[in-house]
């Protein structure tokens, strides 16, 4: 290898370590190659948050006119599972095996909870498009059926994601830990993006028997994605599994382990930030694919694709997050600044009826996306340094518990409050678009309440640091 080569190679190491995000988290022990196949659970979660969130409920609610109140209800029902994230994850740490594994059974247990529900959700989409061959079954069945499709796909991710996580935090250096986590949630929008663009692209031409095949092939990707990301991945600790048959040990109390976290660095103020922000963020989410296409009169697969440019906004402020926050930025402030980027970028997306500009839209879109991904980074990694170095896993169980459950709040209210719109008198009082701006302007309220409880965390440290200076 000649001297210009070897400059080549390391220019394009550097260039990859320095613009890639989070490429520094590979370590002599776990390649970035490791890293990235065991990030396939999330590519995997990913593909469910589209098809559920984006794809399915644009088709429920326009194309099989099902009430958009029923449908965020169904969307909503997986995050019943978000509160016991931090269980989960506590579980995870104490389970005992008899074969030396702590994290794989529950990410393989997640895993078919997530196909089981993919398997069972075709049938219940025949029966509630009413086609000639279902117009038989009763409506309550399709109803049913949705419903526990949704609850197992949405219990099956929130157990995979949240056991992966602790899988990478284990295979990972403790200083790496943070950058891990990072990889692993650039690897989710990854996931998102991809698979908005794959399923925009296959519902071009849209059918009912198309819809189910691409849910029945999402259920066979779920089991690749998953089987891969954890093949070999945990070694079985052999004198782990000998101890616990021969002098069991009893599991430390969740409840302690909560305690120690909440005497912590102002918890509960974060979580509030944490709920709040994500509750203004995700409120009209459910709406808007219908917001795309019943005011600016979009296609599906123009619709879909949104989600796509959602994802590719938080894939940008995540990382770019990244990079502020590895130069000792605060996390708080990151925060606060990714909830003020999104005022204005919920501005244009009302806007863009007024103007019907699907274009104002989709920037809009971008923008909020970019918000998103500023608030989810800084309250990820201000809820992770505000933990004890021996409960990162459990600030990860409790980050995702309320970042989750709130989304679903968000999502179930925000198609109510569109629903109770439409019947009341104020119906028409802005045209079509009416319901989503009352939406629009809860959002603006939430993210609003949301930066005014961050301010005593940003200006303490504000203060704390002059102090020092002085």
């Amino acid at each position: 290898m000649n001297r210009f080569t070897k400059m080549a190679i390391q220019s394009l190491a550097q260039t990859g370590t320095r613009f890639m995000p989070f490429a520094d988290a590979a370590s002599e022990n776990v390649p970035l190659s490791r890293l990235l196949r065991l990030a396939l659970f999330q590519v995997s979660v990913g593909m469910a948050m589209v098809l559920l969130v984006g794809t399915l409920n644009r088709v429920m609610i326009v194309e099989l006119e099902v009430p958009a109140s029923l449908v965020a209800v169904m969307i909503a029902l997986p995050l019943v599972f978000a509160p016991f994230r931090a269980l989960i994850g506590h579980r995870s740490d104490t389970h005992k095996s008899a074969l030396g594994w702590r994290r794989v059974p529950f990410i393989w247990k997640g895993t078919l909870l997530q196909w089981g529900g993919f398997c069972v959700m075709p049938f219940a989409l025949i029966v509630l498009s009413r086609q000639e061959y279902a117009a038989e079954a009763p409506i309550w069945l399709g109803l049913v059926s949705a419903a526990i499709a949704f609850l197992l796909v949405g219990a099956g991710m929130h157990m995979v994601q949240t056991v992966g996580l602790a899988l990478a935090t284990d295979l990972s250096p403790r200083e790496d830990q943070p950058n891990v986590v990072g990889l692993m949630y650039v690897m989710l929008l990854v996931g998102m993006i991809a698979s908005a663009l794959i399923f925009g692209t296959l519902l071009e031409n849209f059918y009912h028997a198309k819809l189910i095949q691409v849910v029945q092939g999402a259920a066979l990707m779920t089991l690749v994605l998953n089987v891969a990301a954890i093949w070999k991945m945990e070694a079985r600790d052999r004198e782990r599994a000998y101890k616990q048959r021969q002098d069991p040990e009893p599991e430390p109390s969740f409840a302690d382990a909560w305690g120690l976290f909440m005497r912590g660095a102002n918890p509960k103020r974060l979580l509030w930030v944490i709920g709040l922000g994500t509750m203004g963020f995700g409120l009209a989410e459910v709406l808007l694919e219908p917001y795309g296409g019943q005011v600016l009169g979009m296609s599906v697969a123009a619709t879909t694709k949104l989600t796509a440019t959602l994802a590719g906004g938080s894939l940008v402020g995540f990382a770019w997050a990244s990079r502020v926050l590895s130069r000792g930025a605060d996390p708080a402030v990151m925060a606060a600044g990714g909830a003020l980027v999104g005022l204005p970028a919920f501005a244009l997306i009302t806007l863009s009826a007024s103007l019907q500009s699907p274009g104002i839209f989709i920037f809009g879109t971008l923008l909020a996306g970019f918000g998103a991904g500023l608030f989810g980074h800084g309250t990820l990694t201000a809820t992770m340094r505000a933990a004890p170095p021996e409960q990162v896993g459990l600030a990860l169980g409790a980050w995702g518990a309320v970042q989750a459950t709130s989304a679903g709040i968000a999502i179930a209210l925000g198609g109510v409050a569109r629903d109770l719109i439409l019947v009341s008198p104020l119906a028409r009082l802005f045209g079509e678009a009416t319901p989503y701006f009352f939406v629009y302007a809860a959002e603006f309220i939430l993210l609003a309440v949301c930066l005014s409880v961050a301010y005593p965390l940003i200006a303490g440290k504000v203060y704390t640091a002059r102090g020092r200076t002085t």
